[in-house]
């Protein structure tokens, strides 16, 4: 090894003058407010910085002049972010591939820049091998595409980008870098909306912006949005949009570097709060601070998927030479190019503006269109400005958007979506633009507020169509007969379209879905409906997983408040679309039941009054002992039992309830033990648990002990207390994580039955509740436990509602408050929202008659539901 210069820095001292370095760029960087000229300066910054130590480094490591340093990648392109690797090429001459002491000179080097506290991704090769390995590999192929000599022969640099692009062909590149995209976009659910986006990899993020420099490069077009603007394969324009988003995305990037301290390209939970405190968010009126940076970001992200679309469609048709295809004139304005929408001219919309939604109008109705070409999307996308205030107020163009809402072959699902994709929708709407990539932080939602509506509009569709019919047969049914569906499409647009305003979203969204109604001419009776449903979308919801459905006066209330069958069966379709939209995790088989059941009632009273509960509880227990009978039980079998019951338990239970309970629990009227029997759910999901012992105070804490320690939820509770003393208590539960491969279903049914007769029996006080685990975005995003207590109308019971975020161990923690003051539970509702909770239970007792117990059990369940909160 060759000797070092005298004076010259140790590595030791190369470490300490780049971190410092480093580091007083990065302050710089902070100190300054986020700009996109800052966040250039701190990326040039950081690759100048890089590039001196490693020719320092090079120097120490007596690296020979002949070999090259090459850097690539991103570091190539001249920008470093601060916690990025540097990715390095040792590039050999064509005759040294095979040259032992350069190797271990190499290897010296590469162990210095990691002594050096460079992250250093390094490859070694010739000029020859980067040809072959560009050649099979597209990976090595775009990396060296962005190639930048740091260090060496001047000479081998030239040989080597002579050699690797005589090697690149244009088409096959795009070719693969086009299915790499759409690979990587399904990686990340093919949306720009996760709720942990990846702004460097997910579908908007820089990734796609780079991909377009990448093929515009390999086919010589230019390596610049300005060169790619000069060349006319953008506008002007769309240069300066690529610029602006570009530079808006580095930003976010570069402060999610700092912020999190080490290479992090997600936005995660626990970042985004601190990220939008640093970058200076501010907190608006109904909306967290960190919800205004995801809404800057998902705009940024929407926009590169509309540019990246358009601009790999242009280079598309440049490569592929299908500029010059046979196409087939729809109108004198609109052409079908092998199955794509083209416009006959460029200026079309700036000189007939009424042709933008008439372009939808075509797509929704054209047999065999499948989508935009690159020449409408650019239209479209440089027409913007046009559709301003005059636009949305011209008659003829709000005829043509109701157009597109009630036309009768279908199609808005994709229709909409589309125009929410080219940012029509917002500009046409512009009660929508004001809820575009608005995420909401409520524990429950995984999308944003305009990806929800149009998710829900979806499914308010799907039910008309009879391919789907398999999905909800008895959704399909209703739909089939529902007079004027587009109703339901117009409410479902509206639901949520206040969001993020403050105040009650529902009433605001009916204000403005009455201005739309009147805007657009829809007659009083129509517009009547839609208000109602956009006002009242959450109230069915509400009392069906709230409300004891087994009291006549619950159903009589809403009943009056729906009033005829229409406006009821319109109101359940909203509300299992609306539920089924807010994340796959909410809805299930249990929910479906109960609003079914709650249409079902509401129906019945509807067509005949006031319900006879003693005639529908007298079918239900015939029914019931037809039941038994086919289960070759006596006749009288059931009757020890129900003479020990009280009406509340006929009135909230199925007669398949009843036959059940009686065939399991005849033998066992007056046992000492307890008796736990377990069903697969009738309702297709989970377990059905019954509970038959001797009745204690704690009874229903263990219960819910047992089944928090075991992993299972408890969806609902149905509890009594027979006129012997003896508790009958039946659960619905569901696991909360997927049971291992190889547990049969009766295994599980066995394993719990044996437990819970076990935690039943013991006699051992109440264990502590412990402190479930908290997930990262309860954690990340924590509201505020509320607790209420009402009494019902007779005043003999008291309703008490739980709201807080869900964590394992809570409903023991309730259970456990109730059973410490003697009250008796008659019903629990639990409801699962995400990661959100709102529990409902029906209680009695003799504390609750006095207001300071009643405020002291308030407080000891704020506390129970605040506990890991606390934390």
């Amino acid at each position: 090894m060759s000797a070092l210069p005298s004076g010259a820095p140790t590595l030791s001292e190369l470490r300490q003058r780049h971190k410092e370095a480093k580091q007083a760029l990065i302050d710089a960087f902070v100190a300054k407010r986020p700009s996109a000229a800052a966040t250039g300066r701190l990326l040039r910054g950081l690759a100048q910085l890089t590039d001196r130590t490693l020719v320092e480094v090079a120097q120490h490591a007596a690296l020979p002049a002949e070999v090259t340093v090459v850097a690539v990648g991103g570091y190539g392109r001249g920008e470093l972010f601060p916690h990025s690797d540097v990715d390095v090429l040792l590039l050999l001459p064509r005759d040294k591939e095979e040259d032992a002491a350069l190797q271990e000179r190499m290897g010296a080097f590469i162990t210095a820049c990691w002594d050096c506290g460079l992250e250093i991704g390094s490859s070694v090769r010739s000029v020859l091998q980067c040809a072959s390995d560009a050649l099979s590999d597209v990976t090595i192929q775009t990396a060296l595409l962005e190639s930048r000599r740091v260090r060496g022969s001047a000479r081998v640099f030239a040989d080597f980008l002579q050699v690797t692009s005589a090697v690149m062909d244009p088409e096959a590149f795009l070719r693969a870098k086009t299915l790499e995209m759409y690979q990587r976009h399904q990686k990340y659910e093919d949306t720009p909306y996760a709720l942990e986006p990846n702004c460097k990899e997910s579908p908007g993020g820089l990734r796609d912006l780079q991909v377009l420099v990448w093929v515009a490069r390999a086919a010589r077009y230019g390596r610049t949005w300005a060169e790619l603007a000069a060349r006319g394969i953008v506008t002007r324009f769309e240069a300066d949009q690529l610029g602006r988003n570009e530079a808006q995305l580095k930003t976010i990037r570069a402060w999610l570097h700092v912020v999190a301290n080490r290479r992090e390209d997600r936005l995660v939970f626990d970042l985004q709060t601190q990220l939008a405190e640093r970058m200076g968010f501010k907190a608006a009126k109904g909306q967290r601070v960190s919800e205004a940076l995801m809404r800057r970001y998902y705009w940024a992200a929407k926009a590169v998927v509309q540019l990246n679309q358009i601009v790999m469609q242009e280079i598309q048709e440049r490569i592929g030479g299908s500029r010059d295809v046979a196409m087939r004139p729809l109108t004198s304005d609109f052409l079908d190019r092998a199955g794509l929408l083209e416009v006959a001219r460029d200026d079309l919309y700036r000189e007939r503006p009424a042709a933008i939604l008439e372009t939808f109008q075509i797509y929704q109705r054209t047999v065999g269109i499948k989508g935009f070409s690159a020449r409408t999307l650019r239209a479209l996308y440089n027409a913007r400005s046009v559709m301003d205030g005059a636009f949305r107020r011209n008659p003829a163009h709000r005829q043509q958007f109701i157009d597109i809402l009630q036309y009768p072959g279908g199609g808005q699902t994709h229709t909409l979506r589309l125009m929410n994709e080219t940012s029509v929708l917002g500009r046409s709407l512009w009660v929508f633009r004001r809820i575009v990539g608005q995420m909401q932080h409520d524990l429950f939602h995984v999308y944003t507020v305009d990806q929800h509506i149009l998710m829900v509009l979806r499914n308010v569709r799907r039910f008309f169509v009879p391919d789907h019919a398999h999905e909800y047969p008895f959704c399909s049914n209703l739909a089939a007969a529902f007079h004027k569906p587009w109703v339901l499409v117009v409410a479902a647009l509206f639901h949520d379209v206040a969001k993020g305003r403050g105040g009650d979203h529902s009433d605001l969204g009916s204000m403005e879905v009455r201005r739309f109604c009147r805007d657009h001419g829809i007659e009083a009776e129509d517009t009547r409906l839609i208000d109602f449903l956009v006002r009242e979308h959450l109230t069915m919801s509400r009392i069906a997983q709230k409300e004891d459905l087994s009291d006549p006066d619950v159903i009589r209330a809403f009943a009056d408040k729906v009033r005829d069958a229409r406006t009821l069966t319109a109101l359940y379709l909203l509300t299992v679309a609306d539920i089924r939209g807010t994340s796959p995790k909410v809805w299930n088989a249990w929910k479906g039941k109960l609003l079914e059941d709650l249409y079902r009632l509401t129906l019945r009273a509807l067509g005949g009054g006031k319900p006879d509960s003693e005639a529908e509880i007298d079918a239900r227990k015939s029914e019931a002992r037809s039941l038994l009978a086919l289960a070759s039980q006596l006749p009288g079998t059931e009757t020890p039992l129900w003479d020990t019951l009280s009406l509340s338990y006929f009135a909230r239970h199925e007669a398949a309830d009843l036959a059940w309970h009686a065939r399991v629990l005849w033998r066992h009227l007056e046992t000492e033990k307890p008796v736990v029997n377990a069903r697969s759910s009738v309702v297709g999901e989970g377990l059905q648990v019954l509970v038959y012992a001797p009745d204690q105070p704690d009874l229903f804490a263990r219960i819910c002990g047992y089944f928090d320690n075991a992993g299972f939820n408890i969806l609902d509770a149905k509890i009594h207390t027979t006129r012997k003393g003896y508790a009958l208590d039946t659960f619905q539960v569901v696991q909360a994580h997927q049971a291992e491969d190889g547990v049969a279903h009766r295994d599980l049914i066995a394993l719990v039955e044996h437990q819970l007769t076990a935690a039943v029996s013991s006699k051992n006080p109440l264990p502590s509740p412990s402190r479930g685990r908290l997930s990262r975005r309860v954690r990340s995003f924590p509201i505020t436990p509320r607790v209420s207590m009402r009494p019902d109308e007779r005043g003999q019971r008291y309703l008490i509602s739980v709201s807080t975020s869900d964590r394992a161990g809570l409903l023991y923690s309730i259970a456990r408050v109730l059973a410490q003051h003697g009250i008796n539970l008659e019903l629990a509702k639990v409801m699962t929202l995400g990661e959100r909770v709102e529990d409902t239970f029906l209680v009695s007792g003799p504390a609750l008659r006095h207001a300071r117990t009643q405020l002291q059990i308030e407080s000891e369940l704020l506390d129970a539901a605040d506990a890991a909160l606390a934390r």
